[in-house]
C-alpha cells in the first residue's frame, strides 16, 4: 500500500505560518491536535465527500473524525446543503429573523426527550454558557460544579486556572470534583450549600490521553436526584454526544431528565448552529439572559440543521446503525491488534469511541500505528475520540482494517526486540 506524500500540504503550511498565528489556528493545527510526528499528517482538505476527505495532495482518506462530530450524515450531504442554500437565496442574514427558527424549535422540542424549548447561537461554546448564564438568572447562585478532565468549550470560565490566557478570577466559581463520585458531590454541595446555581457534565467523560469512563450503575439518577434535592440545575453538556447515541437526547439514552441541554456539533451536518434546550420551569430565566450575536439569526444553518434532524428521524435506525459500524470497526481493531502481538484498548460508547494500546504509557507506540493508519488513508486523531457517521459502510470499515493490519505490521518492525509479530 502506497505511503502518502504531502509536499504540497507543507509548501501551503510554510504560506500560513507566515501569516497566522501558529499556521492553523484553534484546535486543528499539528502542535494542538497533539498529531506526532507531524510529518505523518496532512494539514489542508480540498474536498470532502461522503465518509472521504481529500487534502491539498489529493490523498484519499476514510475520515474516522467526521470533521470532530459535525458530519454525521456525510460531508456535502446534497439535502442538507441544498436546504441551506435555499436559504442564503431567500436572504441568510437579514434584520428580522426567519421563521425557520420556529421550524427548528419545535422540531426540536418533539425530538428530545426534555426539551420543552430551543433557542440558537452558533457553536458549543456559546451554547454552554447561555445554560450558565441560565442557571444563574434561575438561582440566583454563582457556582458551578464541574468535573475535573471535562471539556466544555473555550470561555474563560470553562477552563483551568494557569492556562494562557486565563486568570485565576476567571474561574474563582468554578468546583470540580471527579467522574463517578457521589461523595465528592455532596461534600461539594455541603461546602457551598446555596451558593451552587449549576452541575454540568457530558453523558460520559471523555478523557483526553485516557480512556473513555462511562456513569456507574444508578450514577445518574442519584445526581439527578442530588441537584433536585438542593436546587442546582443539572445541565448535560451533549454537543459532541448529541444525535449518535439516542436521538431522543443522550439523558434519555442513560435514564434520566436533564433540566438543559446543550446541542450542536452535528445539528446541522456541519453547518454552524448550535441550541440549548430546557425545561419550561426555566424558560423566563433564559429569556431574562442578555446574551446574543451578529450571525445566531442566520437561516441558512438553521435550515441545514432541520434538514439534519429529519433525516435522522426518517433513518430506519439512525443511531443503531452509527453504533453497527462503530462496533464493527473497534472489534476489527482489537483483533487484528492482537494478531500483532499488540492490545488495543476501546472505551465509550461505538459510536463515539477512544482506542489506544495497552502497556504503552507514553504513548510511543499508540501514536506510531495511528500516524502508520492515516500515512495509508485512515484518518485517525491520536489522543481524541472518534465519530461515526451515516455515510460510512462496512467496505470503509472493511479497507480501514486492511489499512490497520498493514500498520500494526509497520510499527511491530520498527521495534524487533518487543516480541510483536510484523
Amino acid at each position: 500500500m502506497d505511503i502518502f506524500d504531502y509536499s504540497t500540504n507543507r509548501e501551503e503550511f510554510a504560506r500560513a505560518a507566515a501569516v497566522i498565528p501558529g499556521g492553523i489556528y484553534g484546535h486543528l493545527g499539528p502542535a494542538r491536535g497533539c498529531h506526532m510526528p507531524v510529518s505523518a499528517y496532512p494539514f489542508y482538505a480540498s474536498k470532502a465527500k461522503g465518509a472521504h476527505i481529500r487534502d491539498s495532495d489529493g490523498n484519499k482518506f476514510i475520515d474516522h473524525m467526521s470533521a470532530y462530530g459535525t458530519m454525521i450524515c456525510g460531508y456535502a450531504n446534497n439535502d442538507i446543503d441544498d436546504a441551506a442554500l435555499q436559504a442564503c437565496r431567500n436572504g441568510d442574514c437579514t434584520t428580522l429573523p426567519s421563521t425557520l427558527s420556529i421550524d427548528l424549535a419545535e422540531l426540536l422540542v418533539d425530538t428530545i426527550h426534555s426539551a420543552e424549548w430551543a433557542i440558537f447561537a452558533k457553536n458549543g461554546s456559546d451554547a454552554v454558557s447561555l445554560a450558565m448564564m441560565t442557571a444563574r438568572s434561575a438561582t440566583g447562585r454563582d457556582k458551578i460544579i464541574m468535573y475535573n478532565g471535562s471539556y466544555h468549550g473555550t470561555h474563560t470560565w470553562m477552563r483551568n486556572a494557569g492556562d494562557p490566557g486565563i486568570a485565576a478570577a476567571d474561574v474563582a466559581n468554578t468546583i470540580y470534583i471527579d467522574w463517578n463520585n457521589l461523595q465528592q458531590l455532596e461534600d461539594a454541595i455541603a461546602a457551598h450549600e446555596g451558593d451552587i446555581a449549576a452541575l454540568i457534565a457530558t453523558p460520559y467523560m471523555q478523557y483526553t490521553f485516557a480512556d473513555n469512563v462511562l456513569p456507574a450503575p444508578g450514577y445518574w439518577n442519584d445526581v439527578r436526584s442530588i441537584c433536585t434535592a438542593h436546587g442546582i440545575v443539572l445541565i448535560l453538556d451533549d454537543i459532541r454526544t448529541g444525535w449518535r447515541l439516542d436521538l431522543a437526547g443522550s439523558d434519555h439514552y442513560f435514564g434520566f431528565e436533564a433540566d438543559l441541554i446543550c446541542c450542536g456539533g452535528a445539528l446541522a451536518n456541519g453547518w454552524n448552529i448550535s441550541a440549548l434546550c430546557g425545561k419550561d420551569s426555566l424558560k423566563n430565566a433564559c429569556s431574562s439572559v442578555s446574551y446574543t450575536g451578529t450571525y445566531w439569526h442566520s437561516a441558512a444553518p438553521i435550515a441545514a440543521a432541520i434538514a439534519t434532524l429529519t433525516k435522522l428521524r426518517e433513518h430506519e435506525d439512525a443511531c443503531g446503525y452509527m453504533r453497527m459500524i462503530g462496533e464493527s470497526l473497534t472489534s476489527g481493531l482489537e483483533s487484528i491488534s492482537a494478531q500483532h502481538g499488540f492490545h488495543m484498548v476501546t472505551t465509550g460508547e461505538p459510536c463515539f469511541f477512544s482506542i489506544r494500546l495497552a502497556d504503552d504509557d507514553n504513548f510511543v507506540l499508540h501514536q506510531e500505528f495511528i500516524a502508520e493508519c492515516v500515512k495509508r488513508g485512515a484518518l485517525f486523531a491520536p489522543h481524541h475520540n472518534h465519530f461515526t457517521n451515516l455515510a460510512e459502510t462496512m467496505e470503509d470499515v472493511d479497507q480501514t482494517l486492511i489499512i490497520a493490519n498493514e500498520a500494526f505490521s509497520a510499527v511491530a518492525s520498527q521495534h524487533p526486540d518487543m516480541g510483536f509479530t510484523a
